[in-house]
């Protein structure tokens, strides 16, 4: 039992490198006026600071759901918050009625399918999973 216990955590050690390497691309519908967004830009349409793309276009953030891997890694770079402290953050606006969180789109496949039929829409995926129905703006490392 010893024995298989130490080969399943090498193994996941080995593993790890690669689930930390995903790569996220942060899309929009591929007739956006506009080819790329900063991180601040991202970040500000995620956290409620803005309402708009940088054209003018409305814009309307997808969420992953939580628990996904592609949504940890996007707080933590984009936002800068933690699971639980995107959570808090959201709470506390929305429990002063100054803002209503991201909507959840399900998994890579529900959210680039939510973008890809709304021009005003923008979300995040695994960037394995980007096809031509939608534009990348903007790469998470």
């Amino acid at each position: 039992m010893k024995k298989l216990f130490s080969s399943l955590v090498v193994s996941c050690a080995m593993l790890m490198p690669l689930v930390c390497a995903a790569e996220v691309a942060v899309i929009v519908h591929p007739s956006a006026a506009f080819d790329s967004l900063t991180e601040d830009d991202i970040a500000r349409l995620f956290l409620g600071k803005s309402k708009s793309f940088p054209n003018g276009a409305q814009a309307v953030p997808i969420n992953q759901n939580e628990g996904a891997a592609a949504r940890e890694a996007f707080n933590v770079a984009v936002c800068k918050k933690n699971a639980s402290q995107y959570k808090a953050y959201w709470s506390q606006l929305v429990f002063t009625g100054k803002g209503t969180p991201p909507k959840d789109g399900g998994d890579d496949a529900g959210v680039k399918a939510l973008v890809a039929a709304n021009a005003n829409m923008i979300g995040y995926i695994d960037a394995s999973a980007v096809d031509a129905s939608v534009k990348v703006v903007f790469k998470v490392p």
